[in-house]
C-alpha cells in the first residue's frame, strides 16, 4: 500500500495505491470526495482523497506515511461515503540499508546479477540488479516492494528475464541523494551502515 500527497503538482488530493494495475483498463466509483479505483477483475487497486486538508494535515510531501490516527480518520470517511474497506496502517520503512549476502550472474543476461539481499531482521529479498558495482558484501540501499521512488516509480514485485525480483537496489541519481564517491552504479555504504536502518531518498 503507498500513500502519496503532492499538493503543488496533483493538488490537495491523497493517492493511495494497493496493487499493481499493469496497465489494464481500471473503472472509478466516486462518492462524495473519495473514488474508488478497481482493475477488470474487480480487484481495488487504489483510492483518491480530495480536498484532504478538509479532513486531516499531512506536514510531509511525496510517499507518506499516515499515523495510525490519521488511518482512522480516512477509514472514517470510507465509511460515511458509503464504502466498506478499510485502509492499513503502513509503518515499515520502504527503504532500508540492505546487505548483499549473495550476487550470482543472471543465466540469461551478460550484465544482470542476481542477489540475495537481507534488509532487517535477517529477511532476505531476491533483487536483480543491473549495476556494474554490485556485488557480494556490500551495504546498498534497497527499495522494497510498496516504495515510491522521488522521480514517482512505483516499486512492485517483477520478473526480469524470467527471474522474480522483489524490490529495486538504488544508484545514489535514483535516490537523489549527493553521490560523494562519483562512482556509477548503486550507491555504495559504508561498511558501519546498519542493516535494516531506515533510508531517506533526497537527504
Amino acid at each position: 500500500m503507498i500513500y502519496a500527497y503532492n499538493p503543488e503538482h496533483v493538488g490537495d488530493t491523497l493517492l493511495v495505491i494497493a496493487a499493481d494495475f499493469k496497465g489494464q483498463p481500471v473503472t472509478y466509483e466516486r462518492k462524495y470526495n473519495i473514488t474508488q479505483i478497481k482493475n477488470s477483475d474487480g480487484t481495488i487497486v487504489g483510492w483518491n482523497f480530495f480536498q484532504l486538508s478538509d479532513i486531516l494535515t499531512l506536514e510531509e510531501t511525496g510517499q507518506v506515511y499516515p499515523t495510525k490516527e490519521q488511518i482512522a480518520i480516512l477509514n472514517q470517511q470510507l465509511h460515511l461515503s458509503g464504502f466498506e474497506e478499510e485502509l492499513p496502517l503502513e509503518e515499515a520503512p520502504k527503504f532500508v540499508v540492505g546487505y548483499v549476502k549473495t550476487c550470482v550472474p543472471h543465466p540469461d543476461s551478460d550484465h544482470l546479477s542476481i542477489t540475495e539481499t537481507e534488509v532487517d531482521n535477517g529477511e532476505a529479498l531476491q533483487i536483480v540488479c543491473g549495476a556494474a558495482n554490485i556485488r557480494q558484501g556490500l551495504k546498498v540501499v534497497v527499495a522494497k516492494p510498496g516504495a515510491m521512488m522521488p522521480d514517482g516509480l512505483l516499486i512492485w514485485p517483477g520478473v526480469l528475464r524470467g527471474v522474480e525480483s522483489f524490490g529495486m537496489i538504488c544508484s545514489a541519481a535514483e535516490l537523489h541523494v549527493p553521490n560523494e564517491t562519483g562512482k556509477k552504479g548503486i550507491l555504495e555504504l559504508p561498511d558501519t551502515a546498519v542493516t535494516g536502518t531506515p533510508f531517506t531518498p533526497g537527504k
